[in-house]
């Protein structure tokens, strides 16, 4: 990862708060942002054409001409702290407001703080306080979050192995590892060759206690979700012997071969490829990962593609059970002051936004175009025309991107839900909920969630790489136990100490 360097940081944020004094708001930047709202947000796969159905429907709807920048999900932390170090930060930004890089920029002025200021937006203002809470730089508002269930963490297997193989589905790790272990050793696939492995980890773009599998697997081994108590003060998860003991677990799996050998390169957006075929079995991630492996099944084969299951969080070898949770949210859509610079040209950006959070574009973002690639049955979203080249690409667009810009309807808030075609589809949406709810009981919050320590914006962009970096060290065999404990107390000595005192201090108030 590219890092840069704070005082880049800082002038950049200068740049803009210069643009902003030194201009009284002249008729090009007002019309600007009148008639034309310039976007930065992830991509999933395939760019939307400018020109698009979907692109055309949701400017109609808003009344303005969008400027997208779509930067694939891979390159996305490197190109937001590309772009936040420039002076051509877009109007609407998807951030993670607790990045450093961001939280320097919005705390120099660079970005609009909300605190206060969406209440009056009906589709804008917070659906659940907690979550809120959760979204908030050191009392402040930067962005409008993305809402995602509480608690969506799973394990996704391939149901046909366990069945060929006579296994159970997981319930402790020790049964997982179990079951890795067949799906490597006892020829899941039938080929009668030794080449297939059983967990599939991609190279993860987020820094530590950014939902990755490794975080997960932590997590079940008791260590802390991002921060936690441990004699009377809270400490980085990766400070605890919970912490070395999972990784130690999973160095284990590393040297059997049991995890796909390039796990340190694997691109994120490939994560499924092993699984469809045929040389992983398992993954750890979301939940909506195992419809999304169902339906890849279905194309390949419509009569034969029941090949998944579902397992939730897992207890640890002594029964004790911990479930890692996420934030009810993922990443926030905050508004640059680089053209935006008045409260009327700020009120005008959230009219916008709250048009596009509305029913009607929540549906355009997360369903598509009503009586082109779906029709709309009661509650659902049923699929029309799929084999047509045109109606591929607008459910391209919604599915692979336009779905980013939307703040509420992944939860089922404005938009229609999708009704599965098939009954193992079903069966598995009904497993989330299930699932949902009963991890929540054991769920591990982070208590630190809603603070950001000065130190960690002035120094983050060195700190934030070390624990990660040497994490994969570790676990690839590159350095001992020892030397990746040398790294934790790198980061101690590099900032980390600071760190610790100021989170502590800033929970305390």
């Amino acid at each position: 990862m590219t890092i840069f360097s704070s005082r880049r940081v800082a002038l950049a944020a200068s740049v803009a708060l210069l643009a902003v004094a030194g201009c009284s708001g002249g008729s090009d930047d007002q019309g600007q942002a009148a008639d034309e709202l310039t976007v930065m947000a992830p991509l999933f796969g395939t760019a939307p054409d400018p020109g698009g159905e979907l692109q055309q429907a949701v400017e109609k709807l808003i009344g303005k001409k969008l400027k997208i920048t779509w930067v694939p999900n891979a390159e996305y932390g490197d190109k937001s702290n590309v772009t936040l170090a420039s002076d051509k930060i877009p109007d609407v930004m998807v951030v993670n407001e607790k990045g450093p890089s961001f939280v320097k920029a919005a705390e120099a002025g660079a970005f609009w703080d909300l605190t206060g200021k969406l209440d009056k937006y009906p589709n804008l203002k917070p659906a659940n306080e907690q979550t809120a809470k959760n979204t908030m730089t050191n009392g402040k508002t930067y962005g409008i979050y993305r809402v995602r269930p509480l608690l969506r963490s799973g394990i996704v297997i391939r149901k046909d192995w366990l069945a060929k193989l006579g296994l159970k589905e997981p319930q402790t790790v020790d049964e997982l590892r179990a079951v890795a272990k067949a799906f490597t050793e006892q020829d899941p696939d039938g080929n009668g060759k030794k080449d297939t492995y059983g967990l599939i980890v991609p190279k993860w773009p987020g820094n530590y206690a950014s939902a990755s599998p490794y975080d997960v697997i932590e997590t079940w081994f008791g260590a802390p979700n991002g921060w936690g108590e441990r004699d009377g003060k809270l400490v980085p998860g990766f400070d605890t012997p919970e912490f070395l003991a999972a990784n130690r677990w999973l160095r284990g799996w590393v040297t059997e071969g049991l995890v796909n050998p390039d796990f340190a390169t694997l691109d994120s957006a490939n994560w499924n490829d092993a699984f469809v075929q045929g040389k992983g079995g398992m993954i750890i991630d979301v939940n909506v990962r195992a419809t999304q492996l169902l339906d890849l099944f279905k194309e390949k084969n419509p009569k034969d593609f029941d090949k998944v299951t579902l397992v939730g969080n897992l207890k640890r070898s002594d029964g004790q059970k911990f479930s890692y949770p996420f934030t009810g949210y993922n990443m926030v859509m905050a508004i640059s002051k680089q053209h935006v610079r008045t409260e009327d040209q700020l009120a005008q950006v959230l009219q916008t936004l709250d048009k596009l959070e509305s029913k009607e574009g929540s549906i355009l973002l997360t369903n598509g175009i009503e009586g082109r690639n779906f029709k709309a049955e009661g509650e659902f979203a049923v699929p029309l025309n799929q084999d047509d080249p045109k109606i591929k690409a607008i459910q391209n667009d919604v599915d692979k991107a336009f779905i980013q810009l939307g703040t509420r309807a992944s939860v089922g808030l404005g938009a229609y839900r999708l009704r599965p075609a098939d009954e193992a589809s079903r069966a598995m949406r009904d497993k989330f909920d299930v699932l949902m709810n009963e991890d929540l009981k054991t769920a591990v919050f982070n208590p630190a969630l809603g603070v950001i320590a000065p130190t960690a914006v002035s120094k983050g962009q060195t700190l934030d790489t070390i624990i990660p970096d040497a994490r994969i060290k570790y676990l690839s065999g590159a350095i001992t136990e020892d030397q990746l404990k040398a790294q934790i107390k790198r980061w101690y000595d590099a900032g980390g100490t600071q760190i610790a005192q100021e989170v502590n201090d800033l929970v305390a108030k």
